[in-house]
């Protein structure tokens, strides 16, 4: 997985808007006031007597429930470990051919330093941005990193402590103040970080690294010097954007960010021209093109991406809620904004469908059972359908596993942590689009021949889904695990495809490579004992003719330290080595990257 950073502009005024008891905020006006001992005692204990609160603190512990029976496990403490920065280039040392015809720059982002002084990040997500550069040029490859020059970075390093508050980790009051100076802090809404981990994005050419805030950071590719800090909010009415836009072949941009007001919680999709008017635009001309109610305006759902076909964009509603009062109230507790998430089994899965074009919400409800999904695979339309890939898994408390502490585990202790994160697999929806008041109930609309996954319409105009597993079924089930998944994106996103790649997790993060050929339902693998390739990038041969005609670019990492990270390149096609670049150098596991060719 990787950064779900959470961090919501949510003022005092926009949870009243949301019907927030007025009484909540005379109490926290009478405890401000108030300056005797054990103050937050009290007021904790008075929420507990306000309706519709009682939930919040007063939920059982659920049993823990087990997903697999792994044993032995390597322990992974040396890639979720604090590392110095590279930045003067290294030439790596290359074994095999890599070849001629690949020119640019391999990037990468994902956490780097996990701690200040005496203050320690409590989440994987929380780390501080390290962005990371394989340039390859005739065959050679070279490699560097640096930190991202954030706000948050460096007041972190000034301060020599946690300042800015992270997904899973709340920032204390600065120790210099009284009392009653960070006590009063406690009910004040943190600064939103600008830690952008996540991701590389581009939006009207520029280069950017993302998280899931109102900010990026504009970034050079050659260089990975910091350039320009961008607020969303500057340009559209979002709290924040996430780190995976689509494109249109010509350059245009979609995303997706949440807005909180009077309207109540609402996903807005975004469109972002292909070119900027002058060169000194960043999000220039972004505009809102569809905005979608959440089910449930007090507990929108979170989402860390959204599929788009050739003339629609798919929004997947999932019960993986923002509480966004617990949200607030955990901040007064002093508990981390992920502790907000809340998993809601009970709820179904909403897909919603856009028309890229009119900015109109298609009129069917199309539902399915809960379940959690990060990243699509793909999404493209045939016969009057959306055929929709993704991967998922039918428990949405992953998200709440992979703390550091968890990942820094060894021995059975780590063996129990794997067995009880719920695992994700490949799976296909095909959503019919021709739906009426004429279209038969019970009966299956799909009529796609090659595809089980049926679409049954039930009372009030709903359309109930259920999938088909895109795996091969002679695999045991561990062997399904797939993350990361990436096509070749600059032909194939949003139209009929066979071929997808993945990272297979056989651990906590990802420990081998997969190819799927969906319509033969066959895998291929990459592995290699103690190494843990990150997720792979496609590049396509200069002359490709057909989808798989091309290289996939990893970095592999190991937690052995008399062992180098290095750059793998693979064909594609067959899924062998070509060739590999060593690098005398500890890397963390990181998240997402992408190519640059030169």
């Amino acid at each position: 997985m990787h950064s779900f950073s959470l961090m919501f502009q949510i003022t005092c005024s926009q949870i009243i808007e949301a019907n927030v008891s007025k009484m909540f905020f005379r109490i926290i006006i009478l405890l401000i006031r108030s300056s005797i001992g054990g103050v937050t005692t009290l007021f904790l204990s008075v929420l507990q007597y306000i309706a519709g609160l009682n939930n919040l603190f007063s939920a059982t512990k659920n049993q823990r429930v087990y997903f697999s029976n792994r044993k032995g496990l390597e322990c992974l403490a040396p890639l979720v470990t604090t590392v110095e920065e590279t930045p003067q280039p290294i030439p790596a040392k290359v074994k095999g051919v890599i070849p001629k015809w690949i020119k640019g720059n391999f990037l990468r982002n994902g956490p780097g330093k996990f701690e200040f002084g005496t203050d320690k990040y409590n989440h994987w997500f929380d780390g501080m941005a390290l962005m990371h550069q394989f340039n390859i040029e005739n065959g050679a490859v070279c490699y560097k990193s640096k930190f991202l020059q954030s706000d948050s970075y460096k007041i972190n390093c000034e301060k020599n402590r946690i300042v800015v508050s992270e997904f899973g980790t709340l920032a204390m009051p600065d120790p210099c103040k009284n009392f009653f100076e960070r006590f009063k802090s406690k009910f004040e809404m943190p600064r939103q970080t600008d830690n952008a981990l996540v991701s590389y994005v581009l939006y009207e050419g520029d280069c950017y690294v993302s998280t899931e805030t109102i900010f990026m950071h504009k970034i050079d590719p050659q260089t990975l010097e910091t350039k320009e800090k961008v607020d969303w909010s500057k340009f559209i009415a979002v709290n924040g954007a996430t780190a995976h836009p689509h494109y249109d072949p010509d350059g245009t941009a979609y995303n997706m960010g949440n807005s909180y007001g009077k309207n109540g919680s609402r996903y807005n999709i975004i469109r972002i021209p292909p070119q900027k008017a002058n060169s000194e635009d960043t999000l220039h001309g972004a505009k809102i093109m569809c905005s979608i109610p959440a089910a449930d305006s007090k507990r929108p759902s979170y989402y860390h991406s959204f599929a788009m076909s050739e003339n629609y964009v798919i929004f997947i509603e999932q019960p993986l809620k923002l509480n966004l009062l617990k949200i607030y109230i955990n901040k007064i507790r002093g508990k981390g904004l992920d502790e907000g998430l809340t998993w809601e089994p009970k709820s179904n899965t909403i897909f919603h469908i856009v028309n890229k074009h009119t900015g109109q919400i298609h009129p069917v409800k199309y539902c399915t059972k809960a379940f959690l999904t990060f990243h699509q695979i793909n999404a493209f339309e045939e016969n009057g359908h959306i055929i929709l890939d993704m991967c998922c898994c039918d428990d949405g408390s992953a998200i709440h596993m992979f703390n550091i502490h968890n990942l820094r585990k060894d021995g059975n202790d780590l063996d129990e942590v794997y067995d009880s994160v719920p695992k994700l697999f490949p799976r296909r929806f095909v959503l019919p689009l021709h739906i009426s008041s004429e279209s038969p109930n019970d009966k299956n609309l799909n009529t796609l021949s090659y595809s089980p996954a049926t679409a049954i319409r039930k009372e009030h105009g709903i359309l109930w889904c259920t999938y088909e597993s895109l795996h091969d079924p002679e695999l045991d089930e561990e062997e399904r695990c797939c993350e990361f998944p990436q096509i070749n994106y600059s032909r194939y996103n949003g139209k009929k495809y066979n071929f997808f790649y993945g990272c297979g997790f056989g651990h906590l993060i990802g420990d081998s490579l997969l190819k799927m050929d969906i319509e033969a339902r066959k895998m291929k693998v990459w592995k290699e004992e103690g190494f843990f390739p990150s997720e792979p990038v496609f590049v396509p041969s200069p002359k490709a003719v057909e989808e798989d005609d091309g290289i996939i670019l990893s970095a592999v990492v190991t937690p052995r330290q008399n062992q180098n990270t290095f750059l793998l390149v693979l064909d594609a096609k067959t899924f062998t080595e070509l060739g590999r670049a060593e690098v005398p150098r500890q890397i963390p596991y990181g998240f997402h990257g992408m190519f640059s060719p030169s």
